[in-house]
């Protein structure tokens, strides 16, 4: 699950991170009521959207040489102008896709005078199995191109888990940073602030671009990104309220409700199968046949019929779905309910594109008993590979 910059920002203070003083706003009056509320006389006034790349970013509704996403204001006029662009309005960046994202909220915050920029992130390095931070001294908006054309300017630095945290851990990062003297004391105490949250608060991935050193020589999180571990959520009731739903596909959320893991892809074949390295298995092999998956749908291991269906109708709801190619292994799954969730699924919704299904494991024989009499215009497959081919040539019959 991600969050807004400024809920990331309210999490990180509570660890005693430095963050400039800021409000969000859901209205043009709030964003002005924010900026009165601050000493000025610079303000940033900034987009809240779950994507980056805010600043380069472009407002489908107005003119191509309008100002991005983050824009400064030297007055509270500004700050009214701004908002009222920004607020409702599409902002497109380079990951949103051409779709964009709507802007419904924003964050009005301090200026800073920014002496220097920084970049630091931790995440979970899954080639070590430990929390790692990455860090670079050249931060800002440009960090993507730094770490394409000059890698070499990006440290990482792995926590084992079973010392923690440690104080040459916080030397190491302020020495890759190139800090001295109390900005370099800084680093260190900030970095342990920021191992702390992550840790706390079972974050995937803990973003601060750019953090800068003001012209005072005090280090401050100008922006943040945060991403939360899903699974461990029911810990974190306060994080888990900060959830906007806007900000995600309608599908995904009712594919949530049913504990579904869905996601939706470029592709227009459907895709529903049980564990998520049979569901890549069966991405692959679908994009060796010279098609593409329209989504990921895995319905675990324990599905009902109901949740069977749920799943085929979150599938069928794409309008680029033009075929379903369901591969089920039955072990704790059951090859007979997911058969009769097939079956009540596809009566249900009048299914009106090629349905290929393939079948193995527990009761196997009895869910192709039950599919085989279904009086539904099922095509059979003996194994994955034969489920590939035959979905595909289905999907090309017409074309």
């Amino acid at each position: 699950m991600n969050v807004h910059e400024y809920q990331g920002k309210e999490l990180l203070a509570k660890f005693g991170v430095a963050i400039p003083a800021g409000y969000p706003a859901l209205t043009v009056e709030e964003a002005v009521a924010g900026a009165k509320q601050l000493p000025g006389p610079l303000y940033v006034v900034k987009s809240q959207i779950h994507a980056g790349g805010r600043g380069k970013g472009k407002f489908k509704e107005l003119p191509a040489d309008a100002k991005g996403g983050v824009r400064l204001a030297k007055s509270l006029e500004e700050v009214e102008s701004h908002a009222k662009e920004m607020l409702g309005n599409t902002l497109v960046t380079v990951q949103t896709g051409e779709a964009g994202k709507q802007v419904n909220r924003l964050y009005v915050t301090d200026g800073v005078d920014i002496a220097k920029e920084y970049y630091l992130s931790l995440l979970v390095d899954r080639a070590t199995g430990r929390v790692a931070f990455i860090v670079s001294t050249e931060g800002g908006m440009d960090i993507e191109t730094v770490a394409h054309d000059t890698p070499e300017k990006i440290a990482t630095i792995a926590i084992d888990p079973a010392s923690g945290f440690q104080p040459h851990h916080g030397r190491s990062i302020a020495f890759a940073l190139k800090l001295k003297g109390d900005t370099n004391k800084q680093a260190q105490v900030l970095a342990k602030q920021l191992y702390d949250a992550f840790v706390s608060l079972d974050c995937e991935m803990l973003e601060i671009n750019p953090l800068v050193e003001d012209v005072n020589g005090n280090l401050l999180v100008l922006d943040t990104k945060m991403s939360f571990d899903s699974n461990a959520l029911f810990r974190h009731p306060d994080v888990f309220a900060m959830r906007d739903e806007t900000e995600e596909d309608p599908a995904e959320i009712e594919a949530s409700k049913y504990d579904l893991a869905y996601i939706k892809l470029d592709g227009n074949i459907g895709c529903m199968v049980n564990g998520a390295g049979l569901a890549m298995a069966t991405m692959d092999i679908i994009k060796l046949n010279g098609a593409f998956p329209a989504n990921f749908l895995d319905v675990g291991g324990g599905a009902t019929t109901e949740k069977v269906t749920a799943a085929f109708k979150i599938i069928l709801s794409d309008p680029a779905v033009e075929g379903i190619l369901v591969n089920i292994f039955g072990g704790i799954m059951k090859c007979d309910v997911i058969a009769a969730g097939i079956i009540a699924a596809a009566k249900d919704v009048n299914l009106s594109v090629p349905l290929v299904v393939r079948l193995e494991g527990t009761n196997v024989e009895l869910g192709k008993e039950l599919l085989n009499n279904s009086g539904l215009p099922i095509v059979a497959a003996n194994d994955l590979g034969d489920a590939a081919k035959k979905i595909v040539a289905e999907v090309n019959k017409g074309k």
